[in-house]
């Protein structure tokens, strides 16, 4: 069943992070982008993308899916050259962003100050955590959502729904025993459909993919599959 997160941003979801790979930068990530708001369309599952911060202005105003920046700083409007100030990539058309990827660590004190900067313009909040007593202290600063994601497994295409089970089960056991209104994703290793299936019984909401969609040979059929296994789940 599904549930609205804001007026754009529902889950379950599927949220496709293009990183910086060339198959998701520039005229490719408006291509790509399109390709999940096809997917999306066609199985009435909720996909989402983070593209680079210079094409979230290009892919937003080309599609109608939710957008994420891939980070922002904890900033506000002022003299902070070379940092993303949130208001921008709203403006922009994010309607949602990342914190605290494994490849953009931060600090919990730059987390607790970014989640609260989404809080003051209506941004979606997703905090990765790279386990379960990270996912529990973030949980307490009140993001919409937490993606738990084992850095050892990203991009190796294991998944951390199969190699690391428990790591996704405790992670739902405790942000709901700290905040049952956290909504928890899982991340790393992501390719197939039973993945998704497989993420969904342990207790999350979604995934959060990279490489398994950005640098597949057909992102449409690996997208496809994600979502029918998703829908049956």
């Amino acid at each position: 069943m599904a549930t609205q997160i804001s007026s754009k941003v529902q889950v379950p979801i599927i949220l496709v992070n293009f990183k910086t790979y060339a198959e998701g930068t520039g005229k490719k990530a408006l291509e790509l982008a399109k390709i999940c708001e096809k997917v999306g369309k066609e199985t009435d599952v909720s996909v989402g993308v983070a593209p680079q911060l210079p094409d979230i202005s290009l892919v937003a105003n080309a599609v109608s899916i939710p957008v994420f920046s891939q980070h922002i700083d904890p900033i506000s409007y002022g003299s902070f050259t070379g940092h993303v100030l949130p208001e921008a990539v709203k403006a922009a058309g994010a309607v949602g962003t990342l914190i605290n990827h494994s490849e953009r660590r931060l600090k919990l004190a730059d987390i607790d100050a970014i989640v609260s900067r989404t809080q003051e313009i209506g941004l979606v909040s997703v905090v990765c955590s790279n386990n379960m007593d990270v996912s529990a202290a973030v949980a307490g600063l009140r993001p919409d959502m937490v993606a738990v994601e084992p850095p050892e497994l990203i991009g190796t295409g294991i998944p951390v729904s199969k190699a690391k089970p428990e790591v996704v089960s405790g992670t739902v056991e405790a942000v709901r025993r700290v905040n049952p209104d956290v909504i928890v994703l899982c991340g790393a290793g992501i390719t197939r459909g039973e993945d998704v299936a497989a993420a969904l019984r342990l207790g999350t909401k979604g995934v959060l993919v990279a490489s398994g969609i950005v640098k597949a040979k057909d992102p449409y059929s690996v997208l496809l599959e994600f979502a029918d296994a998703m829908s049956k789940v």
